[in-house]
């Protein structure tokens, strides 16, 4: 007697089973490489052009900033928005011939392009008005700085240690390009209890 198969049947009895796919090792290992170096090329990128975390190093800027606290360091002003202005906090680029220890200082925007810089009896003016400078906790020791005028395209720094010989800042080396500034200090990150805005 002949027996045949419905369509059905045999489909169900030629197929094969279906058993684990195996896993390619090495097409996983270069998968896991690709996001990798995907990531690694995103963080370069943002601290490149975004922003970076920096390390404070000596005294200049005390009582505002100590030393070994982490910053949060804005930098796409350089690309989009307004510039630094008066009261900012800024990390720049040592100017050249300085014969400080380190390539970056911490600093604080005193007077922008136009102003004019005057320092007497311990106090600093700004286009004839003294500045309100609360950030600050002594008066200026170094003495006396004739009025000078900041030039287009420059800022006029200093550190918020106003003690003598504290800071070198552009008392000493003049007013920096903004060539020079890295970005913008937005905030105190490390230690996580002096997390703060600057």
């Amino acid at each position: 007697m002949s027996y045949s198969l419905s369509n059905n049947e045999s489909e169900r009895t030629e197929s094969p089973s279906e058993g684990p796919v195996s896993s390619n090792p090495l097409r996983e290992l270069l998968g896991w490489m690709k996001w990798f170096a995907f990531a690694l090329a995103l963080v370069v990128l943002m601290h490149q052009f975004v922003f970076h975390l920096s390390t404070v190093k000596g005294e200049s800027m005390q009582p505002t900033l100590e030393e070994g606290e982490w910053l949060f360091i804005n930098k796409t002003f350089r690309y989009a928005g307004p510039p630094p202005k008066r009261g900012d906090v800024v990390v720049i680029q040592e100017p050249p011939g300085s014969e400080s220890m380190h390539p970056f200082l911490v600093k604080r925007v005193v007077a922008v392009a136009g102003d004019e810089v005057h320092i007497r009896g311990g106090k600093l003016y700004v286009n004839g008005s003294e500045a309100q400078e609360a950030y600050t906790d002594s008066s200026i020791e170094d003495g006396r700085f004739e009025p000078y005028t900041v030039a287009e395209g420059h800022l006029f720094v200093m550190g918020d240690n106003r003690h003598r010989y504290a800071s070198y800042d552009s008392r000493t080396f003049g007013a920096i390009p903004l060539t020079r500034v890295i970005g913008r200090a937005e905030w105190i990150v490390w230690p996580p209890q002096k997390w703060r805005s600057l």
